[in-house]
């Protein structure tokens, strides 16, 4: 029996602890119960961990112009490139694109080499397009990115407000630790967001407000607060600053509650409500995060947030205070090292001391002096010539950026782009050289999570191929740079010492990140250390609340923000009415490249789906399953359409995980608004307005095989894997007759003229398989008018079952219907347990009319919860059907 290695889950920035383990070549996961995040707790994505390791598809070997190279070839030529281009066109001509899910090891590393040893600060990272708005608003509050509570808050406030938040789909496991609170002390939960999400489903107050409006919302509290005597007089007085210009700017943006609830298109009774349970609630936690982040006035809005709570001393103390959710596994970490343009390292930023200070302790003459471009600007400056030398990190942006089209420009038109990853994405398509790196389970460091936890993510696993750790791979392409003295590096235990002396270096307390006490930490210890939260200082014990009293400004006081409510950068017009938001599906993560390989996981939602709101499908005439186009004034996309009454009128909701790995056009990066916040750099992502209309489909196909494929020349294609290979959904504007000539045409040349097939020509079908020499299912072909595809639970179990097939199966391929009905779960509702949504009616006419009774039935629900809120809805809806 191999031993179980604790490490952190790869995933959001909650940083739930695992056990995993490797028997033979087997990966099994749990949650770590002892580790204070999780508690072993784990997220359907969490649980599903060991099914994303297989290797297919993973890069193995470095490559130069899209061939195999050696790795001294791929790195001499990156190093060359990068060298030549500083040399000819100076430091502000070469970049790096880096992400959140690096370790603090690899982005310190990137943050060194570029900002210190190359000269420029044009180093940015994916955050910015998740977490931005937090940190400046954090910095222009308290001096610096600190988030000051802990998630033990959570659980003793009597009330937490979850602003832009959809906790239950996006951070699960803190999401069921609330509701656990909840049953035990009677916490109220108040959700503000424009969609009725699955947190909504589970709050006492749910405010819809307008997009775009949650500065009035949080202004009018201010002067609610103020008005109703429930501020705090003293901490004003002590520990802040601002506070009468932020009140009457208040004040005038929000005079009354009318005003507000006209402007937020809330009910007033609702407006009322919150306001009034905020004042009366002193253990008060507000949460928020990407609907208030990802704006072109977020950071005004997190000020807005933070004012209500400097204002009542609601901060730093148990059970109150704000608190940002971060969106990646080490946003944070990356916010410590310095991975964000405007930030120089450890917390610091360009003032001439902080340069001079930074110069000095990493032996850097030629260290950046002024801020760089931030991600949107990055790529702008690709595609126009200004920067000429890109090296993307572990991201993948020809997907994830919006206006992703012009994104892919400046891709195509970079002299030279560089991709470390782990995988083959739309990016990597672009890049003169790929370097493969260590994924999960293969790499080792450190992450930080979003209540400044720093936990040991740790390998258990062989690095496959040639892939090497991040950290490793930058250090030698600076060392063939000529900065070996600089990147002496060998292990990542050393990098981490250096990052912990640099928080301490020349900080009497005048930065709260502060690790010196980590500064020395033998290699053993390191291996062996603890989940930890920051500040850890020498002497003092680690961790805490922060920012009751002592605040990191000059002053050693906070400061309240005058703000002003502003609408969305681009507003819905005639040409463009629909106001489109996008967001994680439960069982997804960013663009698929992991969880998009398990079936079970990609079951709830297995092709891209936009959902509208009701009034306005039923104005432009559509219907559920129709394909619908999508038009932005930056970009197009195509999906499914489904009517929703979780979406206020006039609005839309599409994901943001489609990738052209696994749809023909369903990404939203190409619609979304590249419009940035002044103050963050962050992009629009929550708001851009678009129109819908019905695509023209004359077939509609689906196709099963065990091989993987970009399937082109058609109007539509989606593909979701299925046990035993992968089903893709296929779609037509030629007649029928055409559209089974290119969907033929899918099929391997070797097999097409020994299928099993049967064409109708009258009824525009076709059916279609194929098996190898033991009789077994390698290929399904339907082709169909739209709607007229038959029931694929047969074949599926056809193809997942991998056994020659008996008679009665080989002649019910021609005729389309199955020798035995199948038991057909429906779509999947819970991922954790694999229970379908007919499962769930089965147990609801049975008897079952709570979420715990069909958890006793069916155990749906009983592990990470995300899928509670659903089963409540499926609950109502059979009562309603059982009493028509």
């Amino acid at each position: 029996m191999s031993v179980e290695v604790r490490t952190t889950c790869p995933y959001c920035g909650v940083g739930c602890g695992v056990l995993a383990r490797l028997d033979g070549d087997r990966a099994q996961v749990r949650g770590d119960p002892d580790h204070p995040a999780n508690l072993g707790r784990l997220c359907s994505k969490g649980a599903a961990l060991a099914e994303t390791l297989a290797l297919g598809g993973r890069l193995l070997q470095p490559e130069v112009a899209g061939r195999p190279a050696t790795w001294d070839a791929a790195l001499d030529l990156v190093a060359r490139r990068f060298t030549d281009t500083i040399a000819q066109h100076g430091p502000d001509s070469v970049g790096f694109y880096v992400s959140g899910q690096l370790l603090t090891e690899d982005y310190y590393l990137a943050n060194k080499l570029m900002k210190g040893f190359l000269g420029s600060a044009n180093i940015d990272t994916n955050s910015r397009l998740c977490m931005a708005s937090s940190v400046a608003g954090h910095r222009r509050a308290f001096g610096e990115d600190i988030v000051p509570g802990t998630y033990e808050d959570l659980e003793q406030a009597d009330l937490v407000v979850l602003v832009g938040s959809n906790l239950a789909w996006c951070h699960p496991v803190l999401h069921q630790r609330l509701l656990a609170a909840r049953a035990q002390r009677g916490t109220r939960i108040v959700v503000i967001d424009p969609r009725r999400s699955a947190a909504a489903e589970d709050a006492d107050l749910h405010l819809p407000l307008r997009p775009g409006s949650d500065v009035l919302l949080f202004n009018g509290l201010l002067a609610h607060l103020a008005a109703t005597g429930a501020t705090d007089p003293d901490h004003i007085a002590q520990h802040t600053t601002g506070f009468a210009d932020t009140l009457a700017l208040a004040q005038s943006d929000a005079p009354d509650r009318a005003r507000v609830a006209k402007g937020c298109d809330l009910h007033p009774a609702d407006l009322a409500r919150f306001y009034d349970w905020f004042a009366t609630t002193p253990r008060t936690v507000t949460v928020y995060s990407q609907g208030v982040n990802q704006s072109a006035h977020g950071t005004d809005k997190v000020n807005a947030i933070l004012n209500c709570h400097l204002a009542t001393g609601r901060i730093g103390r148990e059970g109150m205070g704000p608190f940002s959710i971060t969106g990646q596994p080490n946003a944070m970490g990356g916010r410590e090292v310095g991975g964000l343009a405007n930030q120089l390292a450890a917390h610091m930023a360009f003032t001439p001391a902080e340069t001079d200070r930074v110069s000095r302790f990493w032996t850097a003459p030629n260290i950046a002096m002024k801020p760089g471009l931030k991600a949107v600007e990055m790529f702008e400056a690709a595609r126009t010539g200004r920067l000429k030398a890109l090296w993307i990190m572990g991201t993948n942006p020809a997907t994830s950026m919006p206006d992703a089209t012009r994104v892919r420009e400046a891709l195509r038109r970079c002299p030279f782009v560089v991709v470390s990853d782990v995988t083959r994405t739309d990016t990597t398509r672009f890049a003169h050289v790929i370097l493969p790196a260590a994924a999960w389970g293969e790499k080792d460091g450190t992450v930080t999570n979003s209540e400044r936890r720093i936990s040991r993510q740790r390998a258990f696993l062989p690095l496959p191929g040639e892939a090497r750790p991040d950290w490793e791979i930058i250090a030698e392409a600076a060392r063939r740079m000529g900065f070996a003295d600089a990147f002496p590096y060998q292990t990542r235990a050393e990098i981490f010492r250096e990052h912990a002396a640099l928080t301490a270096f020349e900080n009497d307390g005048d930065r709260l990140l502060d690790l010196g006490a980590l500064s020395d930490l033998p290699d053993a210890d390191y291996d062996a250390l603890p989940p930890t939260q920051w500040p850890a200082r020498r002497g003092t014990e680690p961790g805490g609340r922060l920012l009751a009293t002592r605040v990191p400004t000059p002053d050693g006081r906070a400061r309240l923000v005058p703000v002003r409510h502003e609408g969305p950068a681009r507003p819905v017009d005639r040409d463009f009415p629909i106001a489109l938001t996008t967001g994680r599906l439960r069982d997804q993560w960013h663009t698929m490249t992991r969880t998009g390989l398990v079936p079970r996981l990609m079951a709830h939602a297995p092709e891209p789906v936009l959902d509208l709101a009701r009034r306005e499908a039923q104005a432009l005439a559509l219907q559920d399953g129709d394909l619908v186009q999508i038009d932005s004034p930056h970009g197009q996309a195509l999906a499914r359409l489904r009517i929703s009454d979780a979406l206020r009128p006039g609005e839309a909701f599409l994901p943001m995980h489609w990738s052209g790995l696994y749809a023909a056009r369903a990404s939203s990066g190409p619609v979304s608004n590249p419009a940035t916040d002044a103050h963050s750099g962050q992009p629009e992502l929550k708001h851009v307005p678009i129109r819908v209309t019905r695509a023209t489909v004359r077939w509609s196909g689906l196709l099963l095989t065990k091989r993987d494929l970009r399937p082109t020349g058609l109007l539509h294609w989606s593909r979701a894997p299925v046990p035993g290979g992968w089903a893709y959904e296929l779609a037509g504007a030629e007649p029928p007759a055409e559209g089974t000539l290119l969907a033929r045409a899918l099929l391997p040349a070797a097999i097409r003229d020994t299928l099993i097939d049967y064409a109708d020509k009258r009824a525009g079908t076709w059916r279609a398989a194929a098996l190898d020499a033991g009789g077994r299912l390698t290929e399904a072909l339907l082709v169909a008018p739209p709607g007229r595809l038959p029931d694929r639970a047969w074949l599926l179990s056809l193809l997942a079952d991998g056994q020659p097939l008996a008679p009665a199966d080989r002649r019910a391929l021609l005729s389309g219907r199955a020798p035995t009905p199948l038991p057909d779960k429906g779509r999947i509702v819970c991922a954790c347990m694999n229970v379908g949504l007919n499962d769930i009616a089965s147990a609801v006419r049975a008897g079952a009319t709570t979420v715990e009774a069909i958890g006793q039935l069916t155990r749906a629900g009983t592990n990470c919860g995300s899928c509670r809120s659903e089963i409540r809805e499926l609950i109502h809806a059979q009562r309603l059907l059982a009493a028509e």
